[in-house]
């Protein structure tokens, strides 16, 4: 049995312990209050752009060769305007489509984004559980500081937020768009998580040689948690798991390097 899946059996069985069980329901409660919060805020928000709609239409028609000009202008409000886009096959499956991908991505990686940053409370309670269990000889310096850590996950949404408006023309090509619309969320969701669960359990120049050395390795995990997250809804029960399976892999580098 290689290392690898030494950790990852390891993590499975943290995961199912009493509690980190009970970790696991804080993230998901949490998140869905904000959710629900959010929803009737953009849905408040839908509804106003959506009050009213202006419909025109003219229609000529010559009848004993005279010309008659004919005008139809309705206004639409509230339900009425889904109605009129409901009207027929083609508008009704164009807003079904629209309604459904849109909303279901905006859900999911706001779902992510939230997941983050709610684990991050619970992360050194986490690794203090694991560190017990596991590595009592591995001390759990840490370098991070409050200020520090608004400051850089405000720097990596505005990168986030940066790399989504660069990557926009790349939106609309086949295959490619999968990886412009992922790429700034996994971006952010890699930072995030081995910030951390790093600076737990480091100091600052152990955590610079384990992302020196280890960071094409680190990127292989993070990514395949993310790709993990795009299931719908696991995100908020697995976020306690990537701690746990990041917190076993920077646990034992970090013995390495100390050679405890």
């Amino acid at each position: 049995m290689n290392e690898e899946t030494s950790i990852l059996t390891r993590s499975i069985r943290d995961l199912f312990t009493k509690k980190m069980l009970a970790y696991s329901i804080m993230p998901f409660v949490i998140s869905m209050i904000i959710l629900y919060i959010l929803f009737f805020i953009v849905a408040g928000m839908g509804m106003d752009q959506f009050t009213t709609m202006d419909i025109q239409s003219t229609q000529t028609t010559i009848q004993n060769g005279i010309p008659h000009t004919e005008s139809f202008q309705e206004t639409l409000a509230g339900t009425g305007i889904m109605k009129f886009l409901m009207s027929s096959a083609l508008t009704s499956w164009i807003a079904s489509f629209f309604i459904y991908t849109i909303g279901g991505l905006f859900v999911l990686y706001i779902s992510i984004f939230v997941a983050l940053l709610v684990i991050g409370f619970l992360t050194h309670n986490i690794l203090k559980e694991i560190q017990q269990r596991h590595y009592k000889n591995v001390e759990m310096i840490g370098y991070s500081n409050a200020a520090e850590s608004i400051f850089l996950t405000l720097k990596w949404i505005a990168v986030m937020l940066i790399l989504f408006l660069v990557f926009v023309p790349l939106y609309f090509i086949p295959l490619v768009n999968i990886i412009a619309f992922n790429f700034p969320l996994y971006y952010f969701f890699h930072k995030m998580m081995t910030y951390d669960v790093s600076s737990a359990i480091c100091t600052k120049e152990e955590a610079k040689k384990i992302s020196f050395f280890h960071g094409s390795t680190l990127r292989l995990k993070t990514l395949g948690l993310y790709l993990l997250s795009m299931i719908p809804f696991v995100v908020f029960f697995a976020s306690v798991f990537y701690v746990i399976y990041l917190g076993h892999s920077y646990f034992i580098e970090v013995r390495k390097i100390r050679q405890v």
